[in-house]
């Protein structure tokens, strides 16, 4: 029997409820030890405790260390601030980690295997915006100020650099703008080329490519790529192109850790309009969990669900309508927990 594992379940909003039920399901068949304290956050954090991060939401995450999320409602322009970036904020979770792996063969783009990690506390992301009123429009100029570390840069190269020897990466690439934005990206670069020469070289490839060049190649020939590395806002958009490369949101996984805490989750949105409907996608967030089974050393099981995600999905051929099936979210979790099951 596995030792029980403490951890925070956080379903969120929209379909966050219905993908968590599936994500949970598939896990109690599998027989995964963890111990869950359910919480709230974002839409329903506001609505339930008048915060979109409850005290104590943070109080679990604090004593468990590790956490399962559905997606957060964050409003666009005003509003209250992301939850998302306030949890990597309080946990310090450094890096974004976040696969792109092809599970429906077929598509525009066949057989992606690649790594895209993200800085996830520095850069543009630190929120230190302010306007500049100019006669009567307070709105006039519209300022922001970036900050990348030479600490915080070597902290999450040096993960990127770790998961790449861990894993067996063969190459790993630094994504920056270092030709225009010589001091806040050409310190990540900086860094990056350092530390490898001293301390990694010979365990995989480096390579090094400016972002814009980066988003071209990936459309042409993302099959050139293995890991990417990059500052936060360059992974941000990154992250999902090559989400795009695989199927969309509803196929990426993504993981924020640090040295104290980890937080697993699916990185799309809530999809506030099919909540409730039976028609979510809980692909991603089922991706997350197996990423959070290797986290935690169970690495079995983790392989167990993905083979069975894609079983069921290619074999079986139960998916759902994005994907251009017609089984519903339960539909899909029940024929997900036979193949678990049988296997």
């Amino acid at each position: 029997m596995a030792t029980p594992i403490p951890a925070t379940l956080i379903p969120g909003d929209g379909i966050g409820p219905e993908i968590v039920d599936a994500t949970l399901a598939a896990l109690n068949a599998l027989g995964a030890p963890f111990v869950w304290d359910r919480q709230i956050a974002g839409l329903e954090g506001v609505t339930v405790a008048g915060d979109p991060l409850p005290a104590a939401t943070l109080a679990s995450i604090r004593q468990t260390r590790l956490a399962l999320k559905g997606p957060l409602e964050t409003p666009s322009g005003g509003g209250y601030r992301s939850s998302n970036v306030r949890l990597r904020e309080e946990f310090q979770l450094y890096a974004n980690l976040r696969p792109a792996l092809t599970v429906v063969p077929g598509g525009r783009f066949d057989k992606i295997d690649l790594v895209v990690v993200r800085e996830n506390l520095e850069g543009l992301y630190i929120g230190h915006e302010h306007f500049v009123q100019i006669d009567d429009d307070p709105h006039a100029v519209a300022m922001a100020t970036g900050i990348n570390t030479r600490a915080g840069s070597r902290r999450l190269l040096e993960f990127a650099f770790q998961h790449a020897v861990a894993t067996g990466r063969k190459k790993v690439t630094i994504v920056h703008k270092a030709n225009i934005m010589k001091a806040l990206t050409g310190i990540f670069l900086e860094t990056g080329l350092e530390l490898y020469e001293r301390k990694y070289k010979g365990q995989f490839t480096l390579d090094t490519v400016i972002i814009d060049a980066c988003a071209m190649k990936l459309v042409l020939n993302p099959w050139q790529f293995d890991v990417l590395v990059t500052t936060n806002l360059f992974g941000d958009i990154l992250s999902d192109l090559v989400a795009g490369l695989v199927g969309g949101l509803g196929m990426a996984p993504g993981a924020n850790i640090g040295a104290d805490a980890a937080i697993f989750e699916a990185v799309h949105g809530s999809a506030p309009d099919i909540a409730g409907q039976d028609k979510a996608n809980p692909t991603a967030l089922l991706l997350a969990s197996a990423m959070m089974l290797d986290h935690v050393q169970l690495p079995e099981m983790a392989t167990k669900l993905r083979r069975a995600i894609h079983d069921t999905l290619n074999v079986d051929m139960v998916r759902t309508g994005d994907l251009g099936g017609t089984a519903g979210t339960k539909a899909f979790t029940a024929a997900l927990v036979s193949r678990i099951n049988a296997g």
